[in-house]
């Protein structure tokens, strides 16, 4: 007689839910490929940009792959979902280098987690953001009344408040990363690719060096070392 393994409906349920994302991934990836190479047979570069602002950060592939199981896991089972562990890794870095208690960073990276989700970014860029603009201190301020974690600008995003709220919103580390990660997804999408809306991000789009992105990518570098550390031991 042949054994069989058979696995519990939420374990089931997880399993189609990642097949599902990973091959509606691919299928994307595979039509932008083909229309991108018919843009570039035809020379038409504005098509090519805009396929590349379409297409999610480039890292993303990885996150759907390693997080969407553990977060629809959760969603099913109707509690929060936990840090995958390419997060808690970087979580446990950020700690660390900013001298932070883990417990305060949780519900900022968890809020980076579900934002990251949402907008199609990599959870480790705004958690890079975050480190380079505040040096996650909450109640960070600029000189140009940037606030909060991602130095979001008050006065250009009262909009993207939820109902109910007042400014005082904004230093509230949870709602500062939502619209820190929707104002960032936005920059991306209207500039073409992930550095150029970066610069956009961080007032610095007329800059040709491009220093603000490279300090955010190189931070990005440092999370991802640090995940990889993380699940090599």
């Amino acid at each position: 007689m042949i054994a069989t393994t058979v696995l519990p409906p939420p374990m089931l349920r997880v399993s189609s839910v990642a097949i599902v994302l990973v091959q509606k991934f691919l299928m994307a990836a595979g039509l932008v490929f083909i229309l991108g190479f018919v843009a570039v047979q035809s020379g038409h570069t504005r098509l090519i940009e805009e396929l590349r602002a379409w297409l999610p950060d480039q890292d993303f592939s990885e996150v759907l792959e390693s997080d969407a199981a553990g977060l629809d896991a959760a969603d099913a089972a109707g509690v929060p979902p936990r840090l995958s562990p390419r997060l808690r890794g970087a979580l446990d870095y950020v700690a660390k280098r900013y001298r932070v208690s883990t417990e305060a960073l949780e519900p900022i990276f968890a809020t980076a987690q579900a934002a990251g989700r949402e907008h199609r970014i990599d959870p480790l860029l705004i958690v890079a953001v975050i480190g380079v603009e505040s040096g996650f201190n909450p109640f960070s301020q600029s000189v140009f009344g940037a606030q909060g974690l991602m130095q979001v600008v008050p006065r250009f995003h009262l909009d993207k408040l939820p109902d109910e709220t007042d400014r005082s919103a904004f230093l509230d580390p949870v709602t500062n990363v939502r619209i820190g990660a929707k104002v960032l997804k936005e920059s991306i999408h209207r500039f073409g690719s992930v550095e150029d809306g970066l610069q956009q991000f961080g007032g610095a789009a007329n800059d040709p060096d491009r220093r603000y992105s490279s300090k955010v990518m190189a931070e990005k570098q440092r999370l991802e070392q640090a995940a990889q550390r993380l699940r090599m031991t």
